[in-house]
């Protein structure tokens, strides 16, 4: 039995398997616009996470530094308020700064920066930025004897190096008779 033809030349299986293709197709490219739209939604939001991440990052160093703002304002006002005072202010006002001070350190290790040790320990340019290099016979050479500024890491990154001053030879050390 010859196969029947539609109007355009096809047959009526040729014209249903070109209609199923059509659905199918029709049913990716919608598949394709949906997924293409949800990787865009996706990617704007990780930009809104990194913009807010990279705004917010520091909140809660921050919070930590508050108080420490705090008590040095108080500091500050009670300096003023003991100007004349008797030696016992000044004690207390020097007590005050010390505990702040301690404060603002406990604060800046709860975040991961640390203080790196610096006087008395041997140069190493990898923390320490030498400022000055300075005769001295009671330190070997080489050898940080003055800290200008502190230095800092930040999780074993360096954040700031220490600004040192740094023993070296004597003229007369070397000479030997």
């Amino acid at each position: 039995m010859p196969e029947r033809t539609n109007g355009a030349g096809a047959s009526d299986g040729e014209a249903a398997d070109l209609a199923a293709h059509h659905a199918e197709s029709a049913s990716l490219q919608d598949r394709l616009m949906r997924a293409l739209a949800e990787t865009e939604n996706v990617r704007r939001r990780g930009e809104r996470n990194v913009e807010d991440a990279r705004k917010f990052a520091v909140q809660g160093l921050a919070g930590a530094l508050l108080p420490v703002a705090d008590n040095l304002g108080r500091a500050v006002a009670a300096a003023r308020g003991a100007q004349g005072a008797g030696a016992a202010a000044h004690a207390s006002l020097l007590e005050g700064v010390g505990a702040t001070e301690r404060m603002l350190t406990g604060a800046l290790e709860r975040f991961g920066i640390r203080r790196i040790p610096a006087l008395g320990t041997p140069f190493d340019p990898q923390a320490h930025e030498a400022m000055r290099e300075i005769e001295d016979a009671t330190h070997p050479p080489g050898t940080v004897v003055d800290v200008m500024e502190d230095g800092f890491t930040l999780h074993d990154r360096l954040l700031r190096p220490a600004r040192v001053s740094v023993a070296k030879a004597h003229p007369g050390a070397g000479a030997a008779g």
